[in-house]
C-alpha cells in the first residue's frame, strides 16, 4: 500500500503506525519493513530520519532507521520485532509458515540476512572497509560515520567479504533447491518474510534500475562495487528472485 511522508512533529502527534526511515538509500532493513507493511496492507506514515532533531531521537529512542512505532507502544527497531508486530496487526496474509519447522527455517535464514554478523551487516562493513581504503565502497565521510557506529575493526576488514560470499552462496543454493522441486520461493510455494528480506538485501549488491529506485548516486556506486569473491557469489538466481518478488508482491518504484 502507498504511504505518506509526514513531518517529525506530525509523526509524534498522530496515532497508528509510523516508521522512521533512512532517506535516499534503499536500506535493507527499511525496504524490507516497507515491503512487509505493503504485503499486509497496513496503513502507515513515514518520517525521514533527521540526524539533528532531538525530538525525533527522544521519540524513536535512537538516531537510526527503521524504527516502527504503533500507537503508544514502545518503538521497535529490530527486524524480527517489526515482523512480529506486523503479523499481530494483520495475521493474513501470513509471512511466517504455520508449521513449526517452516517458521523456524524462515526465521533462521532471515537472521542470516538481517542480524548482526549477517549478510546486510557484513556487506555494510565490507563497504566501510573498502571506502576507508579508497577502494570503491562507501564515500569516505559515510564510511567514517558507519565505522564508528557499527564497531568497524580494520584488522577484521577482509573477513567481511568472506562472510558475504558465504551467505550469498547459502541463499543461492536454497533457491536452486527450491527451483528443483518447482517453487520460486525460499520456503514452500508462497511468499514469506524471507523472500522479502532477500529481495531487499540484493539491493546492496545490484540496486534496482534508477527508474525504479532513484537513489543517491554515490551510494549506488558503492552498492554496485564488488570484489572478485562477491562477484562470483552473486548468483543470477538471487537477482531473478529479487525481480520476481518486487514485480509480483511489492511496490515499485521505491519511495525513498
Amino acid at each position: 500500500m502507498a504511504f505518506d511522508y509526514v513531518s517529525v512533529d506530525e509523526a509524534i502527534a498522530r496515532g497508528g503506525l509510523r516508521m522512521v526511515v533512512v532517506g535516499n538509500v534503499p536500506s535493507l532493513w527499511g525496504e524490507a519493513a516497507k515491503g512487509i507493511l505493503h504485503v499486509k496492507r497496513l496503513d502507515w506514515a513515514a518520517v525521514r530520519l533527521v540526524y539533528d532533531n532531538d525530538a525525533l531521537k527522544t521519540w524513536a529512542g535512537q538516531r537510526s532507521g527503521p524504527v516502527l512505532v504503533y500507537g503508544k507502544e514502545p518503538p521497535l527497531s529490530n527486524w524480527q520485532d517489526i515482523l512480529l508486530l506486523a503479523e499481530r496487526l494483520a495475521p493474513l496474509p501470513a509471512l511466517l509458515p504455520d508449521d513449526g519447522a517452516g517458521r523456524e527455517f524462515v526465521l533462521v535464514l532471515s537472521a542470516d540476512i538481517c542480524s548482526a554478523g549477517g549478510l546486510g551487516w557484513s556487506r555494510r562493513l565490507q563497504l566501510v572497509h573498502a571506502g576507508l581504503r579508497g577502494d570503491n565502497g562507501f564515500p569516505e565521510r559515510v564510511a567514517k560515520y558507519l565505522a564508528a557506529k557499527y564497531g568497524y575493526d580494520p584488522q577484521a576488514g577482509d573477513s567481511h567479504g568472506v562472510r558475504v560470499a558465504e551467505l550469498l552462496g547459502k541463499l543461492a543454493n536454497r533457491l536452486r533447491e527450491q527451483h528443483a522441486v518447482g517453487s520460486r520461493y525460499y520456503c514452500g510455494n508462497r511468499l514469506s518474510a524471507l523472500d522479502i528480506y532477500s529481495a531487499a538485501a540484493i539491493g546492496m549488491f545490484s540496486p534496482l534500475p534508477s527508474v525504479q529506485c532513484a537513489m543517491d548516486p554515490a551510494m549506488r556506486a558503492a552498492f554496485e562495487s564488488r570484489d572478485a569473491s562477491v562477484a562470483a557469489a552473486l548468483d543470477p538466481v538471487l537477482i531473478e528472485h529479487r525481480d520476481m518478488v518486487y514485480a509480483e508482491h511489492l511496490e515499485l518504484p521505491l519511495s525513498l
